[in-house]
């Protein structure tokens, strides 16, 4: 699920003050769904849950289709909570020092490519609402979200972003989105604070 994605992402061009506020304005839902949810808040007893996670992340538990519904709070408390950003945060600061050590061409064609769902965009307001992936996926439910065009940068990501374009990196975004959503996935990107790219790949 979302939990376990943590990927590589994109860095940064000037920004308006209107776009400035708009992608201010995405960085706070994350925020506001800690009391809508009941979640985030104090540590949660989860040894049971966070072994379920840790087999899941080591590949020893395999062909799983929903979170344990046990599990959905401790998922909750992972994805809402201070651990998630700092866990997002570790992952791009690592991936940022990687970038900055290549000997990079300087001829416009270097290349960084991110995945767009759960990497550079958050769907965490459509999850927090369907049970932190505790309820089994439902296609036209998750296409209906995605085709609001609401879906927040995650902040981690967006800062990589902005730090990688300003070493001269042109971006890519690739995605299991699907062809007829082009133009609402550019939109959000936009919107969310990733102001270009080179490419946008859809299936």
């Amino acid at each position: 699920m979302a939990f376990l994605l943590l990927l590589l992402f994109l860095a940064a061009t000037t920004v308006t003050s209107h776009s400035h506020a708009s992608e201010l304005s995405f960085l706070h839902q994350i925020h506001l769904l800690r009391p809508q949810s009941g979640a985030a808040g104090d540590h949660l007893p989860g040894i049971t849950c966070l072994s379920w996670r840790l087999g899941v992340e080591t590949n020893n538990i395999v062909g799983w289709i929903t979170v344990p519904g046990e599990c959905e709070g401790y998922v909750g408390h992972y994805m809402l909570g201070q651990q998630y950003r700092e866990d997002s945060k570790a992952v791009t600061d690592e991936a940022f020092l990687y970038a900055a050590s290549l000997k990079l061409a300087g001829d416009g064609n270097d290349i960084w490519i991110f995945d767009i769902d759960e990497t550079t965009l958050s769907n965490l307001p459509y999850y927090a609402s369907h049970g932190f992936g505790a309820q089994p996926f439902n296609a036209t439910l998750f296409n209906k979200w995605v085709l609001e065009g609401k879906a927040p940068a995650l902040p981690e990501s967006l800062k990589l972003y902005r730090k990688l374009r300003s070493l001269g990196i042109k971006i890519v975004f690739i995605t299991g989105r699907t062809e007829d959503q082009r133009t609402v996935t550019a939109n959000n990107l936009k919107k969310a604070g990733y102001s270009s790219w080179l490419k946008l790949i859809l299936k």
